[in-house]
């Protein structure tokens, strides 16, 4: 009858009764030329009919049973895709000015969570594309995933495949909500109950053999949960700490081989460098209004994909620690950076995610508002297509990804495409009310970091 949330996706979307921590995703393409617009169509379509999440829409459950996706009734790919003329300025920044609104603006959630915008006729002869996507759809890894589907490796688009049928739109009796409510808790409750009785014998076996142990072993799991899910009192930065509604788009490209090598030269990797940059620019922006800055709170999304999982909904977790944003040194930032992401991707309790997120979505709102509000920053790197890739004729020129906020001050995510590293960069207008001043200090933390490659 319908597909029950996973409980990381139910997260995303039962936490937005705050809507500054709305889950929006928007991508940006930058197209050399127009694409044909036929071909785009053709392969939304054909991405809607092979994910069926593309065409559900999201509806409540009857209590107390989590929301779900159901094949929504009027589903109109048209109204998902439109074909409209350039922005004035013709220019990357217009399209990132209607970015930002997009950004901005909540979902219609009578309709599935997805729209995609075709800018044609920039200055320059290009063309963009705007994606917005509700974050419950897919992660990071599954977007680049799904472009995979949209884009051709050459000029010349493939052949067109056989497209799959759409799927009927069934009318269910009231009562066969209730029915699948019942059935999905009691499987929840029976793979409980079995995961339980499984790992029973072997508890209570390490527990007579090696009780001391298998007690510390329970207490540093408990640790790694609670350091999941406690509340942040309040912000790291004396600076940062308006929360509001509006939003600022801004981007930057780093060289992937010179991040890289920096990294490795501090001992680190790219994504230790990458946060690294991240924190320079927090660190000369808070110097820039005289203001002293020590640590600062980060969440961090870390993938959880495997290669045999489809390529919707969530696979990911969110960890939160601080980043010594006060470091001036590059190389030893690198440095110690390095440790704490590696400690933080060994943590007891990222094989409880789900059963995190599951517990999390029974609390009060307030206490999820609690966890995510108080943070400084949001950092996420996605591994992206790494070879040229074309739509509908037209060649991909760069991609730029911008995540939700969800609480921070700021979030960048950095998307690679070939050798390139693109930074989508999305400020909370309340915590940094002069975005160039702030972007011009990421620029120069990120400097810093590729100096040690030169």
């Amino acid at each position: 009858m319908s597909d029950f949330m996973r409980s990381s996706d139910a997260f995303t979307w039962a936490m937005e009764t705050d809507p500054r921590l709305r889950s929006t995703v928007v991508t940006v393409l930058v197209l050399d030329k127009s694409p044909n617009w036929d071909r785009v169509r053709d392969r939304m379509d054909l991405i809607s009919r092979r994910l069926p999440m593309f065409r559900q829409r999201v509806v409540e459950s009857p209590l107390p049973g989590t929301p779900r996706w159901e094949d929504a009734p009027d589903f109109d790919l048209d109204f998902h895709i439109r074909h409209v003329a350039s922005p004035d300025p013709g220019t990357l920044d217009g399209v990132l000015e209607l970015a930002r609104v997009a950004a901005m603006e909540d979902f219609d959630r009578a309709r599935p969570l997805w729209e995609v915008t075709l800018f044609d006729g920039l200055d320059d002869g290009g063309a963009a594309v705007v994606c917005k996507f509700h974050h419950a759809l897919t992660d990071g890894v599954g977007g680049v995933q799904i472009g995979m589907i949209l884009f051709d490796l050459s000029e010349q688009p493939a052949d067109a495949e056989p497209m799959p049928p759409a799927q009927l739109v069934r009318a269910y009796p009231w009562w066969g909500e209730y029915r699948s409510v019942l059935g999905h808790d009691a499987k929840l409750a029976a793979t409980t109950v079995t995961g339980a009785l499984t790992a029973a014998p072997g508890l209570v076996f390490n527990s007579v053999r090696r009780p001391r142990a298998t007690l510390e072993s329970a207490v540093a799991t408990a640790a790694s949960i609670y350091r999941t899910v406690r509340p942040v009192t309040r912000t790291g930065s004396p600076l940062m700490t308006g929360r509001t509604l509006t939003r600022r788009l801004g981007v930057h490209q780093v060289p992937k081989d010179g991040l890289r090598e920096a990294a490795h030269r501090s001992g680190g990797a790219l994504n230790d460098a990458f946060i690294a940059g991240l924190a320079g620019g927090l660190r000369l922006y808070h110097d820039k209004h005289g203001v002293e800055v020590g640590d600062l709170h980060l969440t961090m999304p870390i993938s959880l994909r495997a290669e045999d999982d489809e390529m919707g909904g969530n696979r990911i977790t969110l960890m939160r620690f601080d980043v010594p944003v006060g470091i001036a040194d590059p190389a030893e930032r690198i440095a110690a950076i390095h440790k704490r992401t590696a400690r933080m991707r060994h943590e007891r309790s990222l094989p409880y995610t789900e059963w995190i997120a599951g517990a999390l979505n029974l609390m009060p709102r307030w206490y999820i508002g609690s966890i995510l509000r108080n943070v400084d920053f949001l950092a996420s790197d996605v591994p992206g297509i790494p070879v040229p890739v074309f739509l509908g004729g037209a060649k991909l020129v760069m991609q730029y990804a911008f995540g939700p906020t969800i609480g921070a001050a700021v979030n960048v995510t950095l998307l690679s495409y070939v050798d390139t590293c693109s930074l989508g960069i999305d400020v909370d207008t309340g915590a940094i009310p002069d975005f160039e001043v702030f972007r011009e200090c990421l620029v120069a933390g990120f400097d810093e970091v590729l100096a040690l490659a030169a």
